[in-house]
């Protein structure tokens, strides 16, 4: 979407118009790494410090999403009654389509009750390929 740093700088500050958005490099470091290990099979859960802006139901859905251990699966149902609404499935799924850091909060990790992959922002093929990944299929 951006091919270098001022268009995004833009993009944020209207976003966040009253916040003095800077490019700080150290405090992606962490992160990266964590990453780069996960891709690398060397990490199965992320040790990052998050400050989630999200309505309170994503918020609550974004959590324990991001409990869903390495290689396992769940369903929109069953994090929808973890909730304790099972009639929220769609929510489930709109907070998941909320979600600003996916892999970090593996949202890949649910699927549907019957099983099929579902949906998923970076595509199936990329939802294929987590999964795979962490031998969850």
């Amino acid at each position: 979407m951006f091919s270098n740093h001022a268009p995004f700088k833009q993009y944020l500050q209207t976003i966040y118009p009253q916040e003095n958005i800077k490019r700080d490099d150290d405090a992606l470091t962490d992160p990266i790494n964590q990453l780069n290990e996960y891709f690398s099979s060397l990490r199965r859960k992320f040790e990052l410090k998050l400050d989630l802006v999200a309505p309170p139901y994503y918020k609550k859905v974004l959590k324990m999403v991001a409990n869903i251990p390495y290689g396992k699966i769940a369903s929109y149902k069953t994090i929808a009654e973890q909730t304790g609404n099972s009639k929220a499935v769609r929510a489930v799924g709109s907070a998941n389509a909320y979600n600003p850091i996916p892999i970090i909060i593996p949202c890949h990790r649910i699927l549907t009750h019957s099983g099929k992959l579902g949906g998923f922002g970076g595509g199936v093929e990329t939802k294929v390929f987590l999964l795979e990944l962490e031998g969850a299929l």
